[in-house]
């Protein structure tokens, strides 16, 4: 065998090599980046018994648990909308401590209610710096009862202090509250924990915060009924693109 041919014969034998060492490397297979999951903060209703949703959001904020969307009915609006403005539970903490009943309840003749809503539509106007939804820091949203036909109406735009109103305006409490030439109550009437909106506007993740009554604390039975229910219209929840409510 000539130099010449058992040169050639290596050099094919060492590329077969260099393939096989490179076809036996692993490749680095890059995952596509995941998106973060959307956290939704439904906060019930519950009267004066809201602010025990502050207790929940110190646990939020001692977990560092990030909120990406806050969705309110009822006394949770209220509470909400101070929460997406930038309050810390502390801060909303002492204002519920120094609010007096002279802030938000203006008492009028009873015609459909005996508080008309407007000092409330104002203190939180006020608290939030006339702050309107959409520029909220977290993402705010508001459910309220449209009158007469019971539909649930979710407000994501607009005045924060009318929307928190509507979704406040508890039935033979509070005179309905008027927007255009529409009027509200009470989200809780028709979704007192709204975690339906929640998901209709895009959460992936929701922390639902119920605050039953007294009386549901005090029978067990009843409590359980009551959270299954819950449990499974949360399993049962669906998504709805571009949802959208009424602008303010």
């Amino acid at each position: 065998m000539n130099i010449r041919t058992y040169l050639n014969k290596s050099i094919a034998l060492f590329i077969i090599i260099l393939f096989g060492v490179v076809s036996c490397v692993q490749k680095e297979v890059v995952q596509p980046q995941r998106e973060p999951a959307r956290i939704a903060l439904v906060l019930g209703g519950g009267a004066a018994r809201g602010f025990a949703h502050i207790g929940v959001l110190k646990i939020l904020e001692s977990n560092g648990i990030p909120i990406h969307m806050i969705v309110g009915t009822s006394a949770g609006s209220f509470v909400g909308s101070l929460y997406a403005y930038g309050l810390n539970a502390y801060q909303i903490q002492k204002l519920s401590l120094d609010i007096q009943r002279s802030d938000i309840a203006d008492f009028t003749i009873p015609d459909n209610g005996f508080i008309k809503g407007d000092l409330l539509e104002e203190y939180v106007n006020r608290m939030l710096r006339n702050t309107t939804m959409e520029k909220l820091r977290i993402p705010f949203y508001a459910t309220a009862t449209e009158l007469p036909n019971g539909k649930e109406t979710v407000f994501g735009t607009g005045n924060t202090g009318k929307a928190v109103r509507a979704s406040c305006s508890i039935p033979g409490v509070f005179n309905p509250a008027m927007i255009g030439n529409k009027m509200y109550v009470d989200g809780g009437v028709v979704s007192p924990v709204p975690v339906d909106a929640a998901k209709r506007l895009g959460a992936d993740v929701v922390i639902a915060v119920d605050i039953p009554p007294i009386s549901t604390l005090l029978n067990p039975p009843a409590l359980l009924r009551r959270y299954f229910r819950q449990s499974i219209s949360c399993v049962q929840g669906f998504r709805l693109p571009n949802f959208q409510g009424p602008t303010l």
